[in-house]
């Protein structure tokens, strides 16, 4: 399918770069949104190196509990409908439940579930209307696992992951109507050193790190044929560390620490910071992170 209005939140970094630009590479008019105007010039001309002609940019907070209905104001100004709208926004805290600092944890929740909930109440209704559309949250392996010195990230995520699934059985009655969700492992994208920072070591995705492009094209297919009753694992590992959480507790739980310490801590020290949980940091944000890949 080509042709289409695709609204991406998140858009100017990690995935949701990606995921434009995967929609601009098929002709598809592209809306994207950021609170970060300047990372936004680099993504639109990303997205129209590959050919599309229609891209707009917005930057507006989607956590401004008035964001979301100035975005789709503005979509439907602008095209007069929405066919596909992908939530990719996010934000990420290392360090233990006493270490954060409560404002950090909080704003990280805050971005993940409340942002879902102001996008979908004003863009939901329109896809109503419609009688069509796909929404798609994209949600993270940690929103079916905890992991320690995550527990911001996974609360946030748990949090969306439990929006979504209501969402789903909510528009169960407009059939052409589709919430999806899509729950990536780990992937090569800036948010491991753009996240806030308490543990006093620099951090780096777990292996097998993913391509952004890979978890860009399962959501393309999402939109081509969606899936509105399961949440869509892009990983090879992630069913077996689900599985693992949820049949044998006592030994995920004795195996977690560890793994998580030789994995994703380096041995570079940083000092605290709130990374971009309260600003973006534009100078950052891009499509890919420093890490190699499985493709």
């Amino acid at each position: 399918m080509t042709g289409r209005v695709v609204l991406v939140v998140g858009a100017s970094s990690g995935i949701g770069l990606a995921t434009a630009v995967a929609f601009a590479s098929r002709a598809d008019d592209v809306v994207l949104v950021s609170r970060s105007g300047e990372a936004l010039d680099a993504a639109e001309k990303a997205c129209r190196a590959v050919g599309t002609a229609a891209v707009d940019v917005i930057a507006v907070d989607i956590g401004d509990p008035g964001g979301a209905g100035r975005i789709v104001a503005h979509v439907l100004e602008r095209h007069g409908r929405i066919d596909v709208v992908v939530h990719s926004a996010t934000t990420m805290a290392y360090g233990t439940v006493e270490e954060l600092p409560a404002e950090v944890f909080t704003s990280v929740v805050d971005t993940a579930i409340h942002g879902t909930l102001h996008l979908a109440q004003a863009v939901l209704p329109v896809l109503r209307r419609q009688h069509r559309g796909v929404f798609v949250g994209v949600n993270s392996l940690l929103g079916s696992v905890t992991v320690p010195r995550m527990g911001a990230y996974t609360a946030a995520k748990w949090g969306q992951r439990a929006l979504l699934r209501t969402l789903q059985q909510e528009n169960r009655d407009e059939p052409g109507v589709h919430v999806c969700v899509v729950s990536p492992g780990s992937v090569n994208t800036p948010v491991y050193y753009q996240a806030a920072n308490y543990t006093g070591r620099a951090m780096r995705p777990p292996v097998p790190v993913l391509s952004p492009r890979r978890v860009a094209l399962t959501i393309l297919h999402l939109a081509d044929r969606p899936r509105r009753h399961v949440s869509v694992p892009v990983g090879p590992g992630n069913p077996v560390i689900v599985a693992a959480f949820r049949c044998v507790p006592r030994l995920y739980d004795r195996l977690v620490g560890p793994l998580f310490r030789l994995a994703g801590l380096t041995r570079t020290p940083v000092e605290p910071t709130s990374g971009n949980v309260f600003e973006p940091c534009a100078a950052l944000e891009r499509t890919h992170g420093r890490w190699p890949v499985k493709r």
